[in-house]
């Protein structure tokens, strides 16, 4: 079935489910659009089904885990029942639960996304869509129907997928994307992780706290390469101290499935095996197929679709946000994207992306949160730019915590003390970094943040007691 669909004024077609799509169309509504989102999956797209909610809900699960690994420091004794082997823990993960539980919150998370859209009057449709020139957007949708769409805006946020290496081919039950570990009922005896960028990091950081043996192949010196050195030493040290065995400078050459589990071959020669390998190198934007060319849209060598600050391609009326654009792939990041281009698109009020001012976590055991300047700007500014890190072990609500492991860090312009950025190692560091974000984002200065009151004893303190150290340095 073809079907014409006149156009309208403002005739929104949004192409992606994810957060920079989903977010550009509750705002195109609120704008008085004609707003219609296709989506291939459903609502959410894989950062709800099958990337961030996913694995963040692990992760949760192994900070809870961690945490009892700590508890014997504070005091608390966990008995070993009569049928377990002395000095064995207690506390195991039930992967298959995990999982289930996990997927459950996906499921929930995009049915509420879902219905949040339909409630803001936004035509949602399960269905593939491409570009078919300037104006107009193909669509076929599940069940057949076939149309074109004609649109005065179109925004294309179709993600990215996982990278696969033809020496390491997936197949879903040894050699697994982070896509597809959700499907394992049972805990791997030794995961052996390809890749110490953030996804590597991470789900290393969560199956070790869960009790699988693991093992990092790192092709870098150290894990986390481009984070703030200071935090990657930080993060190292208690891997290894955890027992997970890190292997820098490593690369993998392949990785072949054996009778019982995996090998991998490194670059050297050197043999790894283990019972699965998740590989984390890296991933690739969804716009193959999708009729850029054809429309006239610049993609960059990667694949990515080259935006500027308030999302627009090289076509006019045509916007993308998120990972398939490869400005910062970060869900916050493509929400706000999305809301931009909308904005943009329809009138409104708007200021470019800031990226200076982005928030980022790397949800490892402890977190590494960091907003603004970097470590490499502080290097390449040092007669400019002062700074101050302060270990959490001196902050008394962390020793009540028994937290051993982490720091604050914060960069100032010299003479003015106003702060450029900062970087908070620790649990539940994405919390911690808010203050030092809203610094950034209106330009306070160390002062004001050391007149600030905090709660006695907090690990927030750390933030101020930073401060005022600076405010000595300036």
């Amino acid at each position: 079935m073809n079907t014409e669909f006149d156009s309208t004024a403002d005739r929104v077609v949004i192409i992606g489910g994810g957060p920079g799509g989903y977010e550009a169309a509750l705002v195109a509504a609120q704008l008085g659009a004609d707003v219609m989102l296709i989506e291939q999956n459903r609502c959410g797209g894989s950062a709800v089904l099958t990337d961030v909610v996913p694995s963040k809900s692990l992760i949760a699960t192994a900070e809870m885990m961690d945490e009892i690994e700590r508890s014997d420091g504070l005091g608390i004794r966990i008995e070993n029942s009569e049928d377990t082997e002395a000095g064995a823990r207690r506390v195991t993960a039930d992967l298959e639960a995990v999982n289930k539980r996990i997927l459950s919150l996906a499921d929930a998370q995009a049915n509420d996304i879902y219905e949040g859209l339909i409630r803001a009057g936004v035509k949602a449709i399960q269905g593939k869509a491409t570009l078919a020139g300037r104006d107009q957007v193909h669509v076929v949708e599940s069940g057949g129907t076939e149309y074109t769409l004609e649109a005065s805006t179109i925004l294309l946020s179709v993600g990215a997928h996982p990278r696969e290496l033809p020496t390491a081919q997936p197949d879903g039950e040894r050699i697994l994307t982070w896509t597809q570990l959700y499907d394992l009922d049972e805990l791997p005896e030794h995961l052996i992780v390809v890749g110490s960028g953030v996804t590597g990091a991470e789900f290393a950081s969560a199956y070790r706290a869960l009790g699988t043996e693991v093992t990092l192949v790192s092709s870098r010196e150290k894990v986390l390469p481009g984070q703030d050195e200071d935090a990657a030493d930080v993060l190292e040290f208690v891997f290894r101290n955890k027992g997970m065995n890190v292997l820098s400078r490593s690369r993998a050459a392949s990785v072949t499935r054996t009778d019982d589990g995996v090998e991998v071959v490194l670059a050297d020669g050197r043999r790894v095996e283990g019972s699965h390998c998740l590989m984390a190198v890296g991933s690739i934007p969804n716009t193959e197929g999708l009729g850029l060319e054809e429309a006239g849209v610049r993609v960059s060598e990667s694949g990515h679709i080259v935006v500027d600050g308030v999302s627009r391609t090289s076509r006019a009326g045509i916007y993308a946000a998120g990972d398939c654009t490869g400005v910062l792939p970060l869900a916050s990041v493509a929400a706000m994207q999305g809301r931009i281009a909308m904005n943009h698109a329809l009138g409104d009020a708007v200021q470019p992306l800031k990226l200076r001012n982005v928030a980022s976590n790397v949800f490892t055991a402890p977190e590494i949160a960091t907003v603004g300047f970097t470590q490499q700007n502080y290097r390449e500014n040092p007669t400019d730019i002062d700074t101050v890190m302060l270990p959490l072990d001196t902050n008394p609500r962390a020793k009540m915590l028994g937290i051993e492991d982490g720091f604050v860090k914060i960069f100032a312009r010299r003479g003015s003390g106003s702060i450029l950025g900062g970087v908070v190692v620790g649990p539940r560091a994405s919390e911690l970094i808010l203050p030092i974000t809203m610094a950034v984002e209106n330009r306070l200065t160390v002062d004001q943040l050391s007149a600030s009151f905090v709660v006695y004893p907090s690990v927030s303190g750390s933030l101020t007691e930073a401060a005022r150290k600076l405010h000595r340095h300036l």
